[in-house]
C-alpha cells in the first residue's frame, strides 16, 4: 500500500494507526442506537405484514422471534426468515406455507425498496459512482416491469383462469394491494435515512468528511449492490475504497467495521431475546 510505504510503515502498522485514531466510544454511541432503531423498524415490518396476511399478533410478540433470527442471519438472511415462519407457525397456528408467503412478500418489498433508493442515489451521484452502476436504471425498469405484471396477475387482471395464484405459498401476493406495497416501502425508509446520518457521522470519526446528501447518493447504491449477486455486488463490497482512493486504509477499516459490527450486534440483540423465544416456542 503506497500510503503506508510513504510513511515508512508496514500495511499492518498503517492500518493499526487508523484504528488507534478512531474515537471508538463515540462510534459505539452512534452504532448501538442505530442498530436498535433498525431492529425496531425491521420488527415493525414483520408485524405489519403478519397482521395483514396471517394473524393478529402484538408487536411485542414479534420482537423475540425477529431478534432471535438475527443469530441465524449471520449464516444466511433467508435462513433467518425461514426460522421466523416456523416460530410463528408453532406459536400462532398459522399454516406454514402462508407464513412463508409473507416472508417472500417481505423479501420482494426489500428488493423494491433497495432498488428505488439505489436509483435515487445514482441520480444524485451519477458522475461519481463507478460506471458499472450506470446499468441500475435498466435493472430498476426490469424489476418494475416484472412487478407490474406479477401484480396484475395476482389481482386477477391477467390470466384470470390460472390457478397458480391459489397456492398457499403465494397467499400474501394474492391478498396484497398496491397501497400495502407502498406502505412497506415508506415504513422501511426511516432506517435508510437514519443510516445516511449515522454513516456520515461515523465516517468523520475515521478522518473522512462527507455530507449527508453525498452519503444519500452513495449508501443506497452500496446496500443494493451488496444485496444481489453479480457485478454490482463485486463492486459494492469494495465501493468505499473505490470512491475515496485517497483514503485507502481509512475506507478499508470503515467498511470492515461497519458491516461486521451491524451483523454481530444484531446477533447480540438476538441472544437477549433467544430464551424468551425458545420458551414461547416449546411451552
Amino acid at each position: 500500500m503506497a500510503p503506508a510505504a510513504a510513511q515508512g510503515l508496514s500495511v499492518t502498522a498503517y492500518l493499526a494507526s487508523v484504528f488507534a485514531s478512531v474515537n471508538w466510544l463515540a462510534w459505539l454511541a452512534l452504532m448501538i442506537p442505530y442498530s436498535l432503531f433498525f431492529f425496531a423498524v425491521d420488527s415493525l415490518i414483520v408485524w405489519r405484514v403478519i397482521n395483514w396476511f396471517n394473524a393478529k399478533v402484538a408487536y411485542t410478540n414479534i420482537l423475540p422471534v425477529r431478534a432471535s433470527t438475527y443469530i441465524l442471519s449471520i449464516l444466511n438472511e433467508q435462513l433467518g426468515k425461514g426460522a421466523m415462519a416456523l416460530y410463528l407457525n408453532r406459536r400462532e397456528g398459522v399454516p406454514g406455507w402462508q407464513l412463508g408467503s409473507s416472508m417472500l412478500f417481505i423479501m420482494v418489498c426489500e428488493l423494491l425498496y433497495l432498488c428505488a433508493w439505489a436509483n435515487i442515489g445514482l441520480a444524485l451521484q451519477w458522475d461519481n459512482l463507478p460506471e458499472v452502476f450506470r446499468g441500475l436504471p435498466y435493472v430498476g425498469m426490469a424489476i418494475v416491469a416484472i412487478f407490474a405484471l406479477a401484480y396484475l396477475y395476482f389481482r386477477g387482471h391477467i390470466f384470470a383462469t390460472s390457478k397458480l395464484r391459489e397456492k398457499p405459498i403465494l397467499h400474501a401476493f394474492k391478498q396484497a394491494n398496491l397501497g400495502q406495497y407502498i406502505r412497506i416501502l415508506v415504513l422501511r425508509s426511516p432506517a435508510l435515512l437514519a443510516a445516511v446520518f449515522i454513516y456520515s457521522e461515523a465516517l468523520s470519526l475515521f478522518g473522512v468528511e462527507i455530507g449527508y446528501l453525498q452519503m444519500l447518493g452513495i449508501l443506497p447504491v452500496i446496500f443494493f449492490g451488496a444485496s444481489i449477486p453479480g457485478p454490482f455486488r463485486a463492486v459494492a463490497v469494495s465501493m468505499w475504497v473505490i470512491l475515496f482512493p485517497e483514503y485507502p486504509a481509512q475506507m478499508s477499516a470503515f467498511g470492515l467495521v461497519q458491516h461486521n459490527f451491524f451483523i454481530l450486534f444484531n446477533a447480540v440483540i438476538g441472544l437477549v431475546f433467544v430464551r424468551r423465544a425458545q420458551r414461547e416456542l416449546f411451552e
